[in-house]
């Protein structure tokens, strides 16, 4: 199943390429759902400040907020949500954390993919779960397991 997705790129920075986001977002889906939409909006630090401040109350950036859509059941509609991701937090966490800038891009497009999939980490059981289906999907993808800091 491939999923609509609607990406949005609205800076000057390099990214991967759209077939990439479309493989972590595809892999994050799976055979969880028979159609899916969403929206995965790549921008700055700044923008995601902003959002973070005005949905979460926190005043600060981040690396990737999910929005995950409220539609009335009713409406039967594929609709999963919005994903936006700064493209400066993913690139300086994957070189404080030694990582490649195309493995922490995965994780977070399959974290932010989770997410809008009902899949959370707030308590110890939750983030157990859902930290070992990224590490799953990610190293199916051929990547290191994202949790696992190494001292090399």
């Amino acid at each position: 199943m491939s999923a609509d997705l609607d990406l949005q790129i609205v800076i000057e920075q390099a990214v991967p390429e759209q077939a990439l986001f479309q493989r972590w977002v595809d892999a994050a889906i799976g055979d969880r759902r028979e159609q899916a939409e969403l929206t995965l909006r790549i921008t700055d630090s700044a923008e995601v400040r902003e959002l973070n401040n005005t949905y979460r109350g926190k005043d600060k950036t981040t690396n990737v907020l999910s929005f995950p859509a409220d539609l009335p059941p009713e409406l039967n509609i594929p609709l999963l949500g919005d994903i936006i991701i700064s493209a400066e937090v993913v690139e300086h966490e994957a070189m404080e954390q030694g990582k490649t800038c195309e493995a922490h891009w995965a994780h977070m497009v399959i974290h932010g993919t989770l997410h809008l999939l009902g899949y959370d980490h707030i308590d110890d059981e939750e983030a157990d779960a859902m930290e070992s289906l990224e590490t799953l999907l990610l190293t199916q993808l051929g990547y290191a397991n994202p949790y696992r800091h190494d001292d090399i």
